[in-house]
């Protein structure tokens, strides 16, 4: 390998998310799901594409004239209380998939999940890290 290629294979690091692409299709249904019902904020619509900023990511909704399978994408959405953000989307019309629970318990915090879907299918998911007062013994 050569002194060039290894600089440059040493140099790229992906590590944060700019845009993810959801594709969908009813467009009109989709974007009023995540404007409305998630609270979204939309940035602009673009040839059969909306796009929404959430937080350092904008999210990217588009038809495609494929078959559109919806299986194996899952957009995680941190929220600070999981309980009460679960109930008001419940309480707004959402499909709830899974009510939240521990996922998994850390030393210092649990990890909360809990998993809706949109009007198109897509898996959409809440994560909450709560913090305890106990850390996790060994073994639990």
């Amino acid at each position: 390998m050569s002194a060039v290629t290894e600089d440059v294979k040493q140099s790229v690091r992906l590590s944060e998310i700019g845009q993810i692409a959801l594709t969908v299709r009813d467009l009109q249904r989709a974007k009023d799901f995540y404007q409305n019902t998630l609270g979204m904020q939309l940035l602009f619509e673009a040839g059969g594409m909306v796009f929404f900023q959430c937080g350092a990511i904008r999210l990217m909704l588009g038809t495609s004239e494929k078959a559109v399978s919806n299986e194996g994408t899952i957009l995680y959405f941190r929220v600070e209380d999981i309980h009460r953000v679960h109930s008001a989307l419940k309480d707004r019309g959402a499909r709830i998939v899974q009510e939240p629970h521990v996922a998994a318990r850390m030393k210092s915090h649990d990890l909360w999940l809990s998993f809706l879907r949109d009007p198109e299918g897509n898996t959409l998911a809440l994560m909450s890290e709560i913090g305890r007062t106990q850390p996790v013994e060994k073994g639990q």
